[in-house]
C-alpha cells in the first residue's frame, strides 16, 4: 500500500490532507498509488477452521445489549475506548472496548501473537500478507453464517464487496474498511496558479479542461525563458520528490494511461513492458535534456523538496496534490497580495500524451477493496456479539457516529441532511489530533465506507465535506481519472517462497534503471538502457513472475463470479 504525508496548516488543509493520508495515526484510507506489482495473492486459502461459530443464534434475535467487553487489537489506533464517541457505541451496543496496540512495530507485535496463540478477541490489521498468515493458520473465525443471522447492516453496506474479499476457499474472514471505489483524484502535474496567469494560460487555470503534452512542454519553456535565473542559478522548471518515485511514476503513468499490469492477450506482464511506457520515458528523457528537469531530482530528500517548492523557484512537480501542504501554505504566507494568496499554490492539472483519451487516463488508482480487515479472533468466547458489534458500526448509523459524532453536539439533521456544527470544523482546523482524541470523531475508522451516506453527506466528514481551493481543482480536474485496482491488488508471489526474492530483485532492478533512463544523455542512450534493463529483468526471472500474475489473477477473477 502507499504512504502519505498530513499537513493541518489551516482549516482547509486539513480537511484536505486527512481524507486521504494514508497509513498515520488517523487510520485515512488507502489510494494504491503507484503500481506495485509485490506482495502476496489476497485469496491465500485459509487452514482451520472449517465451521462456523457454534454459538451463532438465529436471524430473528434481536442484538443483546448485555455489557461485554473485548479486547481488540488496532494496528493504528492505540488511544482507550472512552471518549464521547467510545461512551455513544458502548451505550448503542453494550460493547466496551480494551484496545491493544504497541508502542513499537505493529507487524512485530501481530507475528508474535500468532506465534504465541496469544490472540485478542477483535483485530484491526491491514490488508496483505500479515493478513493472510492470520487467516491461512486459521486465526480468524469465518464470518459467514454469522453474517448470514446477524450482519443485517453489513449485507447492506458491502454488497458484492463480501464477493471480492473472500479467501480461496469462498469464506469471508474480515470486513474491510474504506472500502468501495471512490472517485478522487491522486496524482497529477502540478503548477503555480499565479505563473500559469503570468504564462497566458487563461481558462485553463480552473476550467477543467485538460493540456496536451505538447502545451505542458510549452508553459515550461515560457516559464524558463521569462525567468531565466533564480539565486542566480539558471531556473529549472520542474523537481521532483526523489524519496517518493511512486508519485512521480503514478504521475507519468497517468499521463500514459499505464494500467498497474501490461494485459498482452490474456497474460499480465510487468507494466515496464507495455509499450507506452517506453513512450514515457522518451518524454521524460527529451525534459531531462532540454534542461526543464532539475538535475538533482533522483536525490531530493522531501525536506528539499518541499523547500524548494517553498523558495518560489520551480514551476511544476509531479505528486499527489496533497503531498504539497507544506510548501503551499508557505507560499501563500509569503504572497505580497492578501486576496491573491490561494493563486501562489500549486494547482494539479491532467495532462495527456499523444493519443490517450482523457476517460483513459491513470492518475487516479484507487483499491475499492479498501485499507484494513478487521476479523474476529478464535479466542473470542462470543463471535455472535462480536458480529452484532461490527453490524452496528456497518451501519449508516455507526458510520456517522464515528465519522461526525453525536448529534446535537457535533452535527445537526437539517431538512434530512447532516449537517456539521462550525465548532466541529472549528476544533479540526485549530488542532486535529487533539479534537479527534477529545471528541472521538474519525478517531477509529473500522468499517467505514467511502461515498455518501443516504442523504448524499460524506461518510467522511472532515475529509470530504469541506474542501480547500487545492482539492476543489483537483477533483475538477482529475476525479474522472480513479480507476479500480483491487483486480490487480496483491498478485505477486507468497513472502517466503523463491519467487518473492525474484519479485525482490525485479523491483530493485527497475528502481534502478528508472533514474537512469531519465536522466541519459540522448533518446538514444535511454532506449538502450531502457532494453538493458529489459535483459536484465529476463535474467532476474520476471518470465517467472508474469506466470504467477496470470494465475492469481485469473483465480481472482473466477473466485469473483
Amino acid at each position: 500500500m502507499w504512504k502519505k504525508g498530513q499537513f493541518r496548516f489551516t482549516v482547509a488543509m486539513v480537511l484536505m490532507a486527512s481524507m486521504l493520508a494514508g497509513c498515520g495515526g488517523n487510520n485515512a484510507p488507502a489510494n494504491n498509488g503507484g503500481t506495485a506489482n509485490t506482495g502476496n495473492t489476497g485469496n491465500t486459502a485459509a487452514a482451520g477452521n472449517e465451521g462456523e461459530a457454534d454459538n451463532a443464534g438465529n436471524a430473528e434475535a434481536p442484538a443483546d445489549n448485555k455489557p461485554v467487553t473485548f479486547t481488540f487489537f488496532d494496528a493504528n489506533v492505540g488511544d482507550t475506548f472512552d471518549n464521547p464517541v467510545a461512551q455513544e457505541i458502548t451505550k448503542k451496543t453494550g460493547v466496551s472496548l480494551e484496545i491493544q496496540q504497541p508502542t513499537g512495530n505493529p507487524s512485530e507485535k501481530l507475528n508474535l501473537m500468532l506465534a504465541s496463540n496469544d490472540l485478542p478477541d477483535i483485530m484491526d490489521i491491514g490488508r496483505g500478507d500479515i493478513l493472510e498468515k492470520y487467516i491461512a493458520a486459521g486465526a480468524l473465525v469465518p464470518l459467514n453464517d454469522l453474517i448470514d443471522k446477524y450482519g443485517t447492516h453489513i449485507k447492506e453496506m458491502y454488497g458484492d464487496m463480501l464477493k471480492k474479499t473472500r479467501s480461496a476457499d469462498g469464506k469471508n474472514y474480515y470486513l474491510a474498511n474504506w472500502y468501495g471505489l471512490e472517485q478522487y483524484p491522486v496524482f497529477g502535474f502540478l503548477m503555480r496558479m499565479d505563473v500559469m496567469k503570468e504564462l497566458g494560460v487563461g481558462d485553463k487555470v480552473n476550467n477543467g479542461e485538460p493540456f496536451t503534452s505538447d502545451e505542458y512542454v510549452e508553459l515550461l519553456k515560457k516559464y524558463k525563458e521569462k525567468y531565466p535565473t533564480s539565486d542566480g542559478k539558471p531556473t529549472v522548471p520542474i523537481t521532483f520528490n526523489g524519496e517518493n518515485m511512486g508519485a512521480i511514476t503514478g504521475s507519468f503513468k497517468g499521463m500514459f494511461g499505464i494500467m498497474p499490469y501490461y494485459q498482452d492477450g490474456g497474460e499480465l506482464k510487468t507494466d515496464v513492458k507495455d509499450p507506452r511506457y517506453l513512450d514515457m520515458i522518451k518524454f521524460m528523457n527529451s525534459l531531462y535534456t532540454q534542461g526543464l528537469i532539475d538535475p538533482e531530482w533522483a536525490t531530493n530528500k522531501t525536506q528539499q523538496y518541499e523547500q524548494k517548492l517553498a523558495s518560489g523557484s520551480y514551476f511544476s512537480t509531479a505528486d499527489a496534490f496533497w503531498n504539497l501542504g507544506k510548501p503551499n501554505t508557505i507560499l501563500k504566507e509569503a504572497a505580497k497580495d492578501p486576496a491573491l494568496k490561494d493563486e501562489s499554490q500549486f494547482y494539479p492539472y491532467k495532462v495527456l500524451a499523444p493519443g490517450v483519451d482523457p476517460s483513459k487516463a491513470t492518475y487516479g488508482p484507487k483499491s475499492s477493496l479498501g485499507w484494513d480487515g478487521i476479523g474476529i479472533s478464535k479466542s473470542n468466547k462470543d463471535p455472535v456479539r462480536a458480529i452484532q458489534f461490527l453490524d452496528f458500526l456497518a451501519s449508516e448509523e455507526g458510520q456517522y457516529l464515528m465519522m461526525w459524532g453525536l448529534e446535537g453536539k457535533d452535527w445537526d439533521m437539517k431538512d434530512g441532511k447532516h449537517v456539521p456544527r462550525p465548532e466541529t470544523l472549528e476544533g479540526f482546523a485549530k488542532d486535529w489530533d487533539g479534537y479527534s482524541k477529545q471528541t472521538g470523531i474519525r478517531k477509529w475508522t473500522w468499517t467505514i465506507k467511502n461515498g455518501p451516506g443516504s442523504d448524499g453527506t460524506p461518510y467522511d466528514l472532515i475529509g470530504r465535506y469541506q474542501t480547500d481551493p487545492v482539492s476543489a481543482l483537483a477533483i475538477k480536474n482529475l476525479a474522472d481519472t480513479s480507476f479500480d485496482t483491487a483486480p490487480f491488488d496483491n498478485l505477486g508471489p507468497s513472502g517466503g517462497t523463491p519467487e518473492a526474492i525474484i519479485q525482490q530483485k525485479v523491483n530493485e532492478t527497475t528502481s534502478k534503471y528508472f533514474p537512469r533512463m531519465v536522466m541519459a544523455a540522448s533518446q538514444d542512450e535511454a532506449v538502450a538502457t531502457y532494453e538493458k534493463m529489459l535483459k536484465e529483468l529476463e535474467t532476474a526471472g520476471v518470465s517467472k513472475l508474469e506466470k504467477i500474475y496470470t494465475d492469481n489473477y485469473n483465480k481472482r477473477m473466477e473466485l469473483w463470479k
